[in-house]
This record gives structure tokens, C-alpha cells and sequence, in this order.
């Protein structure tokens, strides 16, 4: 498979794409300044009041469920309605599915309010969403993302979405077509924020590739080289997270294409 790896990410530069986000508290000036460094433009609004006019504005809408209160829930509703109707893209992260029996209960019903374009989420979080019945460890994967290709693809079937599963290889399922990132670092699941990021990046690709399973594919790329440029500078935690947001304003795309190891 051919990816254009670097017409996308100079398409996301050029366009710098509005990505409206309803995400978690622990992760929300991280998230928007993994979008700003990349080039995208984030916007954080969940009131009720105005989700639907940030919508009608956005290039993308990416929906994380990571911290969960019932008017944040309407919110999120009401804004996937509204994407779907416009036709914009949307991006949901199962931030903890299966934890609890109300997570739970969030997702089948934010999935009955509109479909996503893309599922992107850890090993453990695709299976409880297919419904497999697993022990999970709170918004940690139990799971490697391997061991879920038959679950993303029957997900990917049902809703009509791209699965893109996070893992030490990332597996992007779109019906019959799949496609493995090898790219990344174990640096990375040490970091609040990385999977939210990867979830928000994919939304900035999804606004400006018309192939959604293109843009989750170029999202997992990004992601797992700038993790490997940022490793090369920071080896701890605290430092890595700032070396990564300076390896996504800084990658060029031919770099990104260079070091892209995605079959």
C-alpha cells in the first residue's frame, strides 16, 4: 500500500485545519499543543450551549471520553449529531471502555447518537468495544494491539469506521484493508497524553485526507517518529514530553516519509 505521507502533512500545515475537541481534563493543554506544534488548530469546547455552532466551524471533531460527567455526555451527543449531519469527520477514543458498566454504557450510546470515522484506541479499549469480555486496568491496555485484528475489523464492519489500534505495532483496520506502524518508542506509554494526542492528530489528518483510513494511518506515523525523534534527545518522562512536542513542529515531511516503517 501507498501512503502519501508527505502531501498529507504538508496539506495539514498548509491548511492548518480547526480540530474541535471534547476531551479529558488530564490531557487538554497537552492535546492542544500537540495540534498547535504539528500545525493544526485546536479549539476545546464541550458546553452544550455551543457545541453544535463549533461543529458547523471545525474541520474535524474528536470526541474522548477520558473523564466523564453527564452534561459533558449531551455535549459530546449533540456535537457527533451535528458532524454527522454536516459531514464532518469524527474521532472517537474509548478513553477506559470496559473499565465501568457506565463507560460503557457512554459509548453504545454516543455510537447510536452518530457513527465515527475513526475508533482509535489501546488493545484493551477496541475489545471491550467489540463486546469481548476482558479484565482491563483502569485506561491502561491488558491487551497487545495484535490480538485485536478480528475484533477492529468486525468494529470496522459494523459502524462503517476505521480501527486504528495503538500497541508497540499500531494496527489500522478499515473493513479488508490493514496496515501496520511499527514506528514509536516504550517511552511513550509513560507519558499522560500520548494516545489522547494521537487521537487529536488523527482528527487534523481526517479534516484535510479524504480517505479516512489515509489520514489514521498518517496519524499513526506521526506519532511513532516523532516519539522516535524525541527519544533521541529525552530518555525520562518529564523531558520527553516537551522533546515531542518540539519533534512534531519540526519534522519535515520527507523525514517523516523516510523514517515511516508502516506496511
Amino acid at each position: 500500500m501507498e501512503f502519501q505521507l508527505q502531501t498529507n502533512l504538508l496539506n495539514l500545515r498548509a491548511s492548518s485545519p480547526l480540530v474541535h475537541n471534547i476531551t479529558n481534563f488530564v490531557v487538554m493543554n497537552y492535546t492542544a499543543n500537540a495540534l498547535l506544534a504539528l500545525g493544526a488548530s485546536p479549539v476545546m469546547a464541550h458546553a452544550l450551549e455551543e457545541v453544535e455552532d463549533m461543529v458547523a466551524i471545525a474541520g474535524a471533531l474528536v470526541v474522548n471520553i477520558g473523564t466523564l460527567a453527564p452534561l459533558w455526555v449531551e455535549g459530546m451527543k449533540l456535537a457527533m449529531t451535528a458532524a454527522a449531519n454536516q459531514h464532518k469527520p469524527i474521532v472517537l477514543d474509548p478513553v477506559g471502555a470496559g473499565a465501568t458498566p457506565y463507560r460503557n454504557h457512554v459509548l453504545t450510546s454516543l455510537m447510536e447518537a452518530a457513527r465515527p470515522t475513526i475508533i482509535r484506541g489501546n488493545g484493551s479499549e477496541i475489545l471491550a468495544l467489540a463486546g469481548a469480555s476482558i479484565q482491563t486496568k483502569g485506561v491502561d491496555s491488558t491487551a497487545s494491539s495484535t490480538d485485536t485484528i478480528d475484533a477492529a475489523r468486525a468494529l470496522s464492519k459494523r459502524f462503517g469506521a476505521v480501527v486504528s489500534v495503538s500497541g508497540a505495532t499500531d494496527v489500522i483496520v478499515s473493513g479488508e484493508r490493514i496496515a501496520y506502524v511499527s514506528n514509536g518508542v516504550p517511552l511513550m506509554t509513560r507519558v499522560t497524553g500520548m494516545g489522547c494526542s494521537a487521537s487529536a492528530i488523527a482528527g487534523a489528518y481526517a479534516a484535510i485526507v479524504q480517505d479516512p483510513f489515509e489520514a489514521a494511518v498518517s496519524a499513526a506515523v506521526t506519532m511513532g517518529v516523532c516519539g522516535e525523534l524525541a527519544f533521541s534527545n529525552a530518555k525520562s518522562p518529564g523531558s520527553f514530553q516537551i522533546a515531542f512536542l518540539d519533534s512534531l513542529a519540526e519534522i519535515t515531511p520527507a523525514q517523516l516519509a523516510e523514517m515511516a516503517e508502516v506496511r
